[in-house]
């Protein structure tokens, strides 16, 4: 070849890859583009202001007006009516709350931009830094590290995307791929309830108690190698509040529930309240989001839901998902990250032991106990009485293969039990409810539905530890003092039908709207029979779930049959007690509330309010108190039965916690499997496996676990 040509090759080859150099350059400029941080926090920054202005300003307009309206009832000359009185107290609360609000807006404004940056120098000398590292170990050193957990999901969980946010993302699986494995800043000790390391090493509280300052692990890395800095916070925020994305509970959490996050460089960073909680670690360790990896959301942009649509986030946690890893319509499988940063640590170093957790697919739910029963699923959930006595009565079990355990926890029971409508006919009436409280025979139903298995409340807020009221003590079924009762309600005769009736021949009954679910009927059907013997008839109102979901958000029963879901350290109870969730200002029934007993009691409403704005633990707990007499002597919930244990069926190959520390599980959790304190065995799988092939058996194994259990 020439020289001449071989320069002209040479040029044509320089140019071709200048080329491809300048498109791709373009594109990731393109791409890059997509990801803009510092713009967001500038328009979010100023949206915030605005609206707090905005807040601020009606805040001042509602507080004159309150004012006014108080003034020209105190001005009155003649002596104020009961009603007059009584609006004069609720106007003079709401003043109060009024000023308490406005507070919190002029010293969020104080702050300044709510996203900020700011220097290592501007943090507090004085702070006291701590870093949780005395508390007990969680878990069991034994644990071992390998092996595959096999357990499965119902066609309703299968994710319809692996977006952690977004439409469609609260799939029944998004807990198990993000929310359970995440790292958050601050984790709460199970047992000790005391803040321990997660993402950050150490944590201080300001003088005033309303920010808490994090200093990150500096061995804080995804499980793509990329380092975590304090700045990956604003990511996360950015990504999930952008008008990128559809969240609108996001958008309001953030805004709301925080007054500033600042970062003060790559490894520090702080988060302000608007005002003090009882704990802060727990508003601020764990209700900040996990961080997002800022190259991860390189591609963010108005196309975000397409995207990512099946791509995975990099996780702060131990395990992770990957595209391999989904056989689509059977199964998902999450794999241990490989040199997963905190696996060393103490209480993180016993947990996440297997090195693959499986959710198989299965639609059918009886296919899940006889794939459970031939070793495909190693664990299944046996805590109804049916699956304990009964149908976990097969060869597996008796030969060893499978073990029983049943482990009594120490977590908030759900409130299970009638919530009567106190705006509705004889339910008026206190003596008629307090009544209903003796005419209904849980005792009969715990042993015949659930063999004498679950546990009495004795009252709404069971379970919540020092929040508890202990001496209040549920009203057990008693025939002569419900009479009695109904008798000073004016309940004296009986018809041909045993049924109660007062001077105007209005007959004592009422009607319970209940889901169609088997066993709430066979409950009801037993608490029927034997209120009768009291004189009072249960009207069963069976709907089917939406139905009756449509009934109690117009607030059109006159009773109901269920429960709510209960999470700790708190109770709550505004929501469910305070008048303005029961009537609105002209005296109509307020729709779509959860104050479904229309609860409207002026000393209810300032114990609630007390308990949502207490600054302390004991100002929280003298509330609560306060809440749970007030709502035992009114007679508005009559508490049912529920379990305090959860029971599995495993193979024997899933071994659980023996220490010193932690045995079997610990107690503040609702089921064991989201602790990650199981492993997997191989050598007693290999070994059982064997057994079963060769007919040998082990000895049969049913354990109870009642160290935490409550009556003791």
């Amino acid at each position: 070849m020439s020289r001449s040509l071989y320069t002209v090759f040479t040029i044509l080859a320089l140019l071709s890859m200048l080329s491809l150099t300048c498109c791709k350059s373009v594109d990731e400029q393109k791409v890059a583009s997509l990801y803009d941080l510092n713009g967001f926090i500038v328009e979010y920054n100023k949206r915030t202001k605005t609206w707090l202005l905005d807040e601020l300003d009606k805040s001042r307009k509602s507080g004159e007006e309150i004012r006014s309206e108080i003034n020209s009832l105190s001005s009155q000359q003649i002596p104020l009516s009961a009603d007059n009185q009584k609006k004069l107290r609720k106007l003079t609360r709401s003043s109060e709350s009024n000023t308490r609000t406005i507070e919190k807006y002029e010293f969020r404004l104080s702050l300044g931009d709510f996203l900020a940056y700011k220097s290592p120098k501007d943090i507090p000398l004085n702070l006291r830094w701590e870093s949780g590292m005395n508390e007990p170990e969680i878990g069991d050193p034994d644990a071992k590290k390998g092996g595959t957990f096999n357990t499965y999901m119902r066609d309703y969980a299968y994710p319809a995307t692996l977006r952690p946010f977004g439409p469609n993302a609260n799939s029944g699986l998004r807990s198990e791929i993000y929310t359970d494995i995440e790292m958050t800043l601050l984790f709460i000790h199970p047992v000790t309830g005391k803040p321990i390391p997660g993402l950050a090493k150490q944590w201080a509280v300001s003088e005033d108690r309303r920010t808490v300052y994090f200093k990150l692990n500096p061995k804080a890395t995804y499980s793509d190698g990329e380092m975590i800095r304090a700045e990956d916070m604003f990511t996360s925020i950015y990504v999930r509040v952008s008008d990128n994305v559809f969240t609108p509970f996001e958008k309001q959490y953030y805004r709301e529930q925080f007054a500033n996050i600042t970062v003060y460089d790559e490894q520090t960073l702080s988060a302000t309240l608007p005002e003090s909680k009882p704990d802060m670690y727990y508003f601020t360790g764990q209700g900040l989001p996990a961080p997002s990896s800022p190259k991860y959301y390189q591609e963010y942009g108005p196309d975000y839901q397409e995207r990512y649509q099946w791509k995975v986030e990099p996780t702060t946690g131990a395990y992770r998902l990957t595209p391999e890893n989904i056989n689509k319509g059977r199964s998902v499988t999450l794999t241990r990250v490989k040199d997963w940063w905190a696996k060393d640590l103490k209480y993180f170093r016993y947990r996440f032991n297997p090195d693959r957790i499986r959710y198989l697919l299965v639609r059918d739910p009886s296919k899940c106990y006889e794939l459970f029963k031939i070793g495909e699923i190693d664990l299944f959930s046996i805590s109804s009485p049916s699956y304990w006595y009964e149908k976990t009565e097969v060869d597996p079990v008796f030969n060893g293969y499978i073990e029983k355990k049943k482990f009594y926890t120490d977590y908030p029971l759900v409130p299970l039990g009638f919530y009567l409508n106190m705006d509705e006919g004889i339910l008026k009436n206190r003596d008629v409810r307090v009544g209903l409280h003796y005419a209904m025979d849980f005792q009969k139903v715990n042993d015949q539905v659930f063999r004498g298995d679950y546990v009495r409340l004795n009252q709404f807020t069971d379970g919540f530890g020092e929040f508890t009221d202990r001496s209040i003590k549920v009203r057990k079924y008693n025939p002569k003092k419900a009479r009695e009762y109904f008798a000073k309600a004016g309940f004296t005769e009986e018809d041909k039908d045993g049924i109660l009736r007062n001077a105007e021949g209005l007959k004592l009954s009422f009607s319970c709207t209940v889901s169609q679910t088997p066993v709430i009927i066979q409950m009801l059907a037993i608490l029927q029979k034997e209120a009768l013997e009291c004189g009072v008839e249960i009207v069963m109102d069976a709907l089917e779930d939406g139905v009756a979901f449509a009934k109690l958000n117009e607030k059109r029963h006159e009773a109901f049959f269920s429960g709510w879901g209960v999470t700790p350290p708190f109770p709550r109870y505004r929501q469910f007690f305070h008048s303005d969730q029961a009537f609105d200002e002209v005296g109509n029934r307020k729709h779509s509330t959860n104050n479904m007993n229309s609860y409207a009691d002026e000393k209810m409403d300032v114990a609630t309010e007390k308990v949502r704005n207490a600054r302390t633990i004991k100002e929280l707990k003298s509330a609560a108190f306060d809440v749970q007499r007030m709502l035992h002597e009114s007679g508005a919930f009559i508490p049912g039965v529920y379990r305090d244990y959860t029971a599995i069926g495993h193979w024997r190959w899933l071994k659980w916690p023996g220490s010193e520390t932690t045995k079997f599980s610990y107690a503040q959790i609702r089921d064991p499997m989201e602790t990650y304190l199981f492993w997997i065995d191989e050598e007693v799988k290999k070994e059982t496996l064997d057994a079963r092939r060769k007919g040998e058996v082990f000895p049969e194994i049913e354990e109870v676990i009642d160290e935490y259990r409550m009556s003791n």
